[in-house]
C-alpha cells in the first residue's frame, strides 16, 4: 500500500482528493491536516509514502511545510496540489523537495499518477507545469545549456544512461527494469548523479538533461 497524507485547508477539498485517491486499491490515506503545521506533526507521527500538500494553507503555509517534511522525514515524498500555477510557486517548490507539482484543475487520474509515480521514487509535473520549466531552455539559453553540458561531462555512459531515464521520468524500479540493475544499485547511480549534476533532487536533475541534450525536448 501507499501511505499518503492530505493537507488542506478546505474540508470539501480533503474529501474529494481521498476519494479520488483511495479509488486505487492500493493508496490509503492515513491523514488529513488543515494547515501546514498540521501536516508537518502528521507526516513525523505516522511517516506517509507520500505527502499531498496545498500551498496557500492558515498557520504555515504547504511551501514551507514541504521545506520542513523534506528536512525531517526525508522519507516522505512531496507532491504539492494547488490551483495557482506562478513560476514563483513552481520554483519554491521544487527547490524545497517537492517531487510533484499538479494543479486541482487536472484530470483526476493525473493525481493518482503523480502519487504512483513520486511513491516509487520517480517525478511528476502536470502537463502544463512540465512545459512552463521547460521552455526557457527550448527557447535557447545558450549559456546555461553550456553549463549543462559541462556538468553532464563529469558523468560515466553508465550514468548517462540512468540520468536519461530519470529525466524521461522513469522510478527507480522502471530504470533498473530497463538497465537490467537492481534498484539499491540504481539509487546509488541517482545519488552520484545529484552530486555530480551539484542539483538538490530528480527534478533538477531532469531539467539539467534537458538543458544537456541528454533528453529531447518534445
Amino acid at each position: 500500500m501507499i501511505r499518503v497524507l492530505i493537507a488542506d485547508d478546505e474540508a470539501m477539498m480533503r474529501a474529494g482528493v481521498r476519494a479520488i485517491l483511495e479509488s486505487d486499491p492500493e493508496i490509503d490515506v492515513v491523514f488529513e491536516a488543515a494547515n501546514g503545521r498540521e501536516a508537518i506533526d502528521g507526516s513525523q507521527r505516522h511517516r506517509p509514502d507520500v505527502a499531498v500538500l496545498d500551498i496557500r494553507m492558515p498557520v504555515l503555509d504547504g511551501l514551507s511545510a514541504a521545506t520542513e517534511i523534506a528536512t525531517t522525514v526525508p522519507g516522505t515524498r512531496i507532491v504539492m496540489l494547488t490551483t495557482f500555477g506562478e513560476d514563483d510557486y513552481i520554483e519554491r517548490a521544487l527547490g524545497g523537495g517537492a517531487l510533484g507539482f499538479l494543479l486541482k484543475a487536472a484530470d483526476p487520474r493525473e493525481l493518482i499518477a503523480g502519487v504512483r509515480a513520486v511513491s516509487e521514487g520517480g517525478a511528476y509535473l502536470s502537463p502544463d507545469i512540465a512545459r512552463r520549466v521547460i521552455a526557457p531552455y527550448r527557447e535557447g539559453d545558450r549559456v546555461r545549456s553550456a553549463e549543462a553540458r559541462e556538468s553532464a561531462a563529469a558523468l560515466t555512459d553508465r550514468e548517462r544512461e540512468v540520468l536519461a531515464l530519470l529525466g524521461a521520468g522513469a522510478s527507480n524500479a522502471e530504470i533498473g527494469t530497463q538497465l537490467h540493475l537492481v534498484e539499491g544499485t540504481v539509487k546509488g547511480y541517482v545519488s552520484s548523479i545529484l552530486v555530480k549534476l551539484g542539483v538538490r533532487n530528480r527534478v533538477e536533475a531532469a531539467v539539467l538533461a534537458y538543458r544537456a541534450g541528454i533528453v529531447a525536448a518534445d
